[in-house]
């Protein structure tokens, strides 16, 4: 499995912090984030605190990263280069 750029591999989990120009633009990506994952059945564990976010992405009952993680880091990847 191919680890998207940007990523990193963490405690089986693909670990990504987004930054951005400020709280407004930050919270678009996650709305946008938002409709895709609901569409994937498949939703991250991320934080927010002014223009950054902080992506954690596993799938839980697998017990790790698998390409249903590469899949929705990839689109957060696209919708975060808008």
């Amino acid at each position: 499995m191919k680890i998207p750029k940007g990523w990193k591999l963490e405690e089986n989990e693909l670990v990504r912090t987004f930054r951005f120009k400020d709280f407004k633009e930050a919270f678009g990506f996650m709305s946008d984030v938002a409709n895709v994952a609901e569409e994937m059945n498949h939703h991250p564990n991320w934080s927010n605190v002014y223009f950054t976010v902080v992506v954690r992405l596993s799938t839980h009952d697998k017990g790790g990263v698998t390409e249903k993680d590469v899949k929705l880091a990839e689109e957060m990847n696209r919708l975060a280069a808008k």
